[in-house]
């Protein structure tokens, strides 16, 4: 049996969200302090998505990962709420620069046919 195309993104795009979430709350949890970031750990596989399967796919990733990293990294833990500006300024910053990289790395795969 074949799936469709965009069956398989979106389950090799979920797995990969829940593995590089997993292991960042792990060692959130492991080392307190150690990671500051923890957002742009997203950033090489949302480029290795947007390169693999295309721009809807790699923004969608983006996205997810942006809603996952304020849920599970960010205090407070579990809620969407961020309470420091400056981690609300990082997801804010993550969003826009993998939004313009997943651009960038489609339009590097695939090169636009404009004259």
């Amino acid at each position: 049996m074949i799936f469709p195309r965009w069956a398989t993104a979106t389950c090799v795009s979920l797995a990969i969200l829940f593995v590089v979430t997993a292991a960042l709350w792990r060692m959130r949890l492991a080392l307190p302090g150690a990671i500051d970031h923890p957002v742009f750990f997203y950033l090489v596989p949302t480029a290795a998505l947007a390169m693999i399967y295309g721009v809807v796919e790699g923004a969608s990733f983006a996205i997810a990962a942006f809603a996952c990293s304020a849920f599970f990294l960010y205090d407070p833990i579990y809620s969407f709420y961020v309470s420091n500006t400056r981690a609300l300024g990082e997801l804010f910053w993550f969003l826009i620069m993998a939004l313009i990289g997943v651009k960038c790395v489609t339009e590097l795969r695939h090169p636009s046919k404009k004259p």
